[in-house]
């Protein structure tokens, strides 16, 4: 007789995990209290138990701590989101997208930026000959369970987007080879809301989920 390893999730655990989906929020809002050291650090191991093509684990993590340093990267999103505004003829668009806050860059005790190494040899090749965004794509799924972990952690984590990669890797000096793809605030939420905020804010509901399924 064979007993299988894998741990059985009964329906508790389903319905936490379910709650934990529903949950998961993009944070703009933080307090400014710190992160725990240990916390932080159990948070990147969690997010290296992610997938990735090959197993070639390509996820790099940047803690971004220099005053100055942050500073500027609060200052070239700033820049950023003034001229994504002004791309918004409505007036109406436009003034609905500047009562918006994107980021909470000047809360979040932790700034984390994530970086996907190209010439990354583990995984030896395996599954990107032709496809080599996939090292891109098992990054993204690597801030996604960093994400999960931090909300069933009571920690909130927001992407900041509305900037320059360029800029974001001369400021940071990373190795040649590193892809920027996504600067991260990390920090405890200021605030909990059962809606996701661009929809509690009328900007975007969630769709319909049968809008996204089809067949071939």
């Amino acid at each position: 007789m064979t007993h299988s390893l894998a741990p059985h999730f009964d329906q508790p655990f389903l319905d936490k995990l379910d709650d934990l989906l529903l949950w998961r929020r993009d944070v703009r809002h933080f307090d400014t209290r710190p992160l725990d050291e240990a916390l932080l650090n159990d948070l990147l191991d969690r997010a290296c138990l992610s997938p990735s093509v090959g197993n070639a684990q390509p996820w790099r993590f940047v803690r971004v701590q220099m005053p100055a340093l942050r500073q500027a990267v609060i200052d070239h999103v700033e820049a950023e989101n003034a001229v994504a505004a002004a791309q918004y003829d409505d007036p109406a668009q436009r003034a609905a997208y500047k009562a918006l806050k994107l980021h909470g860059l000047d809360q979040a005790p932790e700034h984390v930026a994530v970086f996907c190494d190209e010439a990354v040899t583990e995984g030896h090749g395996l599954g990107r000959r032709t496809m080599p965004e996939t090292l891109r794509y098992s990054t993204v799924t690597a801030i996604h369970t960093l994400w999960l972990a931090a909300r069933a952690r009571g920690v909130g984590l927001g992407w900041v987007s509305i900037l320059e990669p360029a800029e974001i890797v001369q400021m940071l000096a990373v190795p040649p080879g590193w892809k920027f793809i996504g600067y991260l605030c990390l920090g405890y939420p200021a605030e909990e809301q059962d809606e996701p905020e661009l929809a509690r804010l009328g900007w975007q509901a969630r769709i319909d989920p049968a809008g996204t399924r089809f067949t071939r």
